[in-house]
């Protein structure tokens, strides 16, 4: 019983590092028993009061851990607006968040220094789309149609390796700050499926397409035909 108790409050500790962002040696034994290799989904969930904003809300990542550097990804839903009616209608859509993180020593990352690409639902569907020996590269700005346009360029990468592998890349240029970055994950053929399914999955719940088929269908608030004018 007392090894348990030790080994729960050990991986309670690491999740409360993970979730807000503290640096974490993973060489470290809580590491070792909280996952049993560098590659994983690490979940935790907060519950909040009724007069919260949140309720049972669930952290989900994938996690890959490397030697330079580490990613993760995970949905991030669509946001809804109340209409006049009392219906609901999208008011921006789900990304899927990549998150990479530097390494700072052996199996050890810097969460602090993360940086973060959304992919939209299109460049999800350039991901699952992509066929053997296949890549594909995605430009953001961050501050496109705004003042600061062009003071930040990110550009996500993916270039295929012999072997059935890939290099995920992703490029951060701040002009304001006079800052570089590039982290790089190696990527095995197995992760890479991991990835594009869970891309799958989560589509139609970026689009809020869950959300609409749970509904109870209104008559006549919509063409059912092609046809209709």
């Amino acid at each position: 019983m007392m090894k348990l108790k030790l080994l729960l409050q050990s991986r309670t500790h690491l999740s409360g590092n993970l979730l807000h962002g503290k640096p974490c040696d993973i060489r470290n034994p809580s590491w070792l028993h909280a996952f049993t290799s560098r590659v994983g989904l690490s979940t935790a969930t907060d519950r909040f009061t009724d007069k919260g904003k949140d309720s049972d809300r669930v952290f989900a990542d994938y996690c890959v851990y490397k030697g330079k550097a580490s990613l993760s990804m995970y949905p991030v839903l669509p946001k809804f607006s109340r209409l006049d009616s009392g219906g609901l209608k999208v008011d921006r859509r789900g990304v899927m968040m990549l998150t990479f993180s530097p390494a700072i020593g052996e199996r050890k990352y810097d969460w602090e220094k993360k940086q973060f690409f959304a992919l939209s639902a299109v460049e999800m569907g350039s991901l699952i789309s992509l066929g053997p020996g296949g890549g594909c590269e995605f430009f953001h700005d961050p501050s496109m149609k705004t003042s600061n346009a062009g003071q930040v360029r990110k550009t996500f990468s993916v270039k295929p390796v012999e072997g059935g592998s890939y290099f995920l890349s992703l490029s951060v240029v701040n002009n304001k700050l006079q800052t570089n970055d590039r982290l790089t994950v190696p990527i095995t053929a197995a992760e890479f499926s991991v990835m594009k399914t869970a891309c799958s999955f989560a589509l139609p719940h970026i689009l809020g397409w869950d959300r609409y088929m749970d509904q109870k269908q209104q008559p006549g608030t919509e063409a059912t035909s092609e046809w209709e004018r």
